[in-house]
């Protein structure tokens, strides 16, 4: 991203934190050549509002997804998915059950001898 990619995010302050986010929305709309007015009226929020947010100012989530769909940055917003995994043991377990070897097919209704 920048200069703080490097950071520990874990020991900054959260306004440290909000002012990050601000700083990445302002980068990315300075990118793309958009002004603070078409962003904000494309997000369905005031100018001011914007204005919170890139100066680090305290400003909803929904204020701040709205803001980087218009950027389209949403994809950020991936570090957020849940994925579940199967531990070690549970795969070890499922593949412990799995058919190693195919046999011949049994008839499903054998006739019975009269041995």
């Amino acid at each position: 991203m920048n200069e703080l990619s490097y950071k520990n995010w874990s020991a900054m302050s959260d306004k440290a934190l909000i002012e990050q986010f601000g700083a990445f929305v302002k980068h990315h709309r300075l990118r793309q050549n958009k002004t603070q007015q078409s962003v904000a009226e494309e997000a369905g929020i005031s100018r001011s509002t914007l204005s919170l947010l890139e100066r680090g100012e305290t400003v909803t989530i929904l204020t701040f997804i709205q803001v980087l769909r218009v950027l389209d940055q949403l994809h950020i917003m991936d570090v957020f998915r849940i994925e579940e995994s199967i531990s070690p043991i549970a795969l070890a377990k499922l593949e412990k059950e799995k058919r190693q070897r195919a046999g011949k097919q049994r008839p499903e209704n054998p006739e019975k001898s009269e041995w």
